[in-house]
């Protein structure tokens, strides 16, 4: 009692001025990601005059919203010192559920919701058997469901993605034309996983079982039976992330969420839970997420390279938990979890712990809005350019940004280009960004055309011109689209292949990216122009996601499936160069392959004579053009609303051309 009542006099607030500094200081050493949160906060808030407005902060929310809710579910898998790698899969499939079932198979929506979250439970239920019951590692097990779950969904949707139902896109809108449902989703979740981790038996079984499994077990816990709730739970958050993230595109994307479980264990951890077990809380979990969505925002807001981001949230993160384990060897606080029971003076420890949050957030508060106060107005003034590049993992794209830097070098303007890593979530996010980041334009290059529609249709409505590079935006007004015609590309590429065959032959197809337009207009294009040609016959299509390795490899099992295939169609350069190596010294004689985008490494190959030809469509004036209209359209000029570039087919006769 004499202990419990100096710890109260020490930390409470007797003494005077420096009891709230104390407490201060004690909350944050008690909580190292909260203390990253505000280091973070304050020092984005100081770099970027746009950081600290309404409209920004409520876009952190949304960002983080998906991550967060997912990461509530990896929560209780981790504290039972468990993994989940499945849960990204999990949630486009769920996602992918509720769309097909609503729209192709005539479903109530409220049925199809249903049939979405149970899908999401039962993915968990049969990793939780699989790790309770099977013996099989929690790496092993959700790695499997990992792929079994991406891959029904890319069956579900056939690779393409699927409109999803007006009233369930609603979860994705706001509330009174200001408040995003997405976070308040988030909060509910978050409220749910601290309600069952402290006041549930479960919750108080997932700790036992994260500290000592064998003494859980011992002391009369069912443990299989709780593993596999565990897992059913982390299944149905992840459903309910598909949702949301689903609502905000207004459609399922097949490819959606990949990635997303290492951000999601990443908040986890940087929340302070441990990977071996018996640690971890839903506040901490949240505050690792907002981590990552400061981050991203910020960096976005600051124009950092495409590239230095990852660096830069990778060292963040690490330092972030270095600092929460220091914080956890110094013994600044009890494991989480662990301080549920009250006992003489716990009330007053309680009463004290209060006292201390309520003067953290008052100091928390007033230096944001000291620092919001101080930056009024301080975003600067000029033309600013954001450009949202689908990804910049394919030298098509890399060529595309060196046009459209070179023109805005010309213009005197300001532009920042972001990597949207073919994930139509972060793009929709960068675009948003881009908004609230007081961007003169905004140019995209969408991931998916139905997907970027919403977040360009919130640029309109800031007034914020918006060009379309490459491929349109549905759904949506865009001032002007700068693009070739992929569907146009792919006759033409069929049209080459086939009279290079003489009218007759098999051939195969690689494929990009499924769910992308661009796979599917020149995947369309080819088919259309190829039928022109019943003597060709088409023995296999298999995609490889535009990259050469994954080219050399789909090609190299297509030969060894199919015998007498005497021509190949790759959707892109890389695919074709890694079939030209896959065919060895019959590239360029006995099978011609004919690849697209006219990328420098595939010019070459062209010119010598490896790869027959390739549909060049000129991305670094692609690029250039992009900014140049852009510009016009921030100063209030007129500008068309379509601007061709033209597309050209590249073989050993004209390459020099190009070159």
């Amino acid at each position: 009692m004499a202990t419990d009542t100096l710890k109260n006099t020490t930390d409470g607030g007797s003494g005077g001025g420096g009891g709230g500094a104390r407490a201060v200081r004690r909350l944050l050493l008690d909580n190292g990601a909260l203390s990253a949160l505000v280091v973070l906060v304050v020092a984005m808030s100081l770099l970027s005059g746009d950081f600290l407005t309404t409209q920004n902060l409520l876009n952190v929310g949304v960002q983080a919203a998906v991550t967060a809710i997912l990461a509530f579910g990896v929560t209780f898998v981790i504290v039972t010192a468990g993994i989940d790698l499945s849960v990204g899969s999990v949630a486009a499939l769920s996602a992918t559920v509720l769309a097909w079932s609503a729209t192709s198979e005539g479903v109530p929506v409220w049925l199809a919701v249903v049939l979405a979250v149970g899908t999401g439970i039962a993915c968990g239920l049969v990793n939780g058997a699989l790790v309770s019951y099977g013996k099989l590692p929690p790496f092993i097990a959700t790695l499997a469901m990992l792929s079994v779950g991406r891959g029904l969904s890319l069956v579900i949707s056939q690779g393409s993605p699927i409109a999803f139902p007006g009233s369930v896109s609603r979860i994705g809108d706001t509330l009174g034309g200001w408040l995003p449902v997405p976070v308040l989703v988030m909060v509910a979740m978050g409220l749910v996983t601290a309600l069952i981790l402290a006041r549930t038996y479960l919750g108080r079984s997932m700790y036992a079982i994260g500290g000592n499994e064998e003494a859980a077990r011992l002391s009369g816990l069912r443990v299989k039976r709780q593993k596999v709730a565990v897992y059913a739970l982390s299944g149905l958050f992840a459903a309910v992330a598909g949702i949301v993230l689903a609502s905000r595109l207004s459609s399922a994307q097949p490819q959606a969420a990949q990635g997303y479980e290492l951000d999601a264990i990443a908040a986890v951890v940087i929340g302070g839970a441990s990977l071996s077990g018996g640690v971890g809380k839903a506040s901490g979990t949240l505050i690792g997420a907002l981590i990552l969505a400061v981050l991203r925002n910020g960096l976005n807001l600051l124009s950092v390279s495409a590239f230095w981001q990852q660096v830069v949230i990778g060292v963040v993160i690490a330092l972030a938990v270095l600092l929460d384990t220091a914080r956890s060897r110094a013994g600044a606080s009890a494991a989480p979890g662990a301080s549920g029971s009250g006992g003489a003076g716990g009330s007053g420890r309680k009463g004290a712990r209060a006292v201390r949050y309520t003067v953290a957030a008052v100091l928390v508060a007033a230096v944001i809005g000291g620092v919001s106060f101080w930056n009024n107005g301080s975003s600067g003034g000029g033309t600013k350019v954001g450009l949202s590049l689908s990804t910049l993992n394919n030298p098509f794209f890399v060529q595309l940004k060196a046009g459209a830097e070179a023109e805005a070098k010309a213009e005197g303007v300001e532009l920042t280009v972001t990597d949207a890593q073919n994930d139509a979530s972060q793009q929709a996010n960068q675009i948003q960004n881009f908004t609230s980041g007081a961007m003169s334009s905004v140019i995209v290059n969408p991931v998916d055309s139905d997907a970027a529609g919403p977040s360009v249709r919130a640029a309109d409505k800031a007034g914020i011109p918006v060009i379309a590079a490459d491929r349109g935006v549905n759904k949506a007004d865009i001032d002007t689209l700068v693009a070739s015609d992929n569907v146009a590309g792919g006759r033409q590429a069929a049209r080459t292949l086939a009279e290079k065959l003489g009218g007759e032959g098999r051939i195969v197809i690689l494929q990009g990216t499924a769910g992308t337009s661009a796979s599917r207009e020149r995947g369309q294009g080819f088919a259309e122009g190829i039928k022109a040609y019943p003597g060709i016959k088409v023995v296999a299509r298999q995609p490889a996601d535009f990259d050469r390795t994954k080219g050399l490899d789909v090609m190299t099992n297509m030969l060894q499936a199919h015998s007498g295939v005497n021509g190949v169609f790759a959707e892109n350069d890389e695919m074709a160069l890694g079939a030209v190596k896959a065919l060895g010294s019959k590239a360029g004689t006995s099978v011609p392959v004919v690849g697209f985008d006219g990328t420098p490494d595939g010019l070459k190959a062209v010119k010598a004579g490896t790869l027959y030809a390739s549909v060049a469509q000129q991305p670094a004036e692609l690029g250039r053009l992009a900014v140049l209209n852009a510009v016009k359209a921030a100063r209030g000029d007129e500008v068309p609303s379509m601007v061709k570039v033209p597309v050209k087919v590249v073989t050993a006769k004209n390459v020099a051309d190009f070159s």
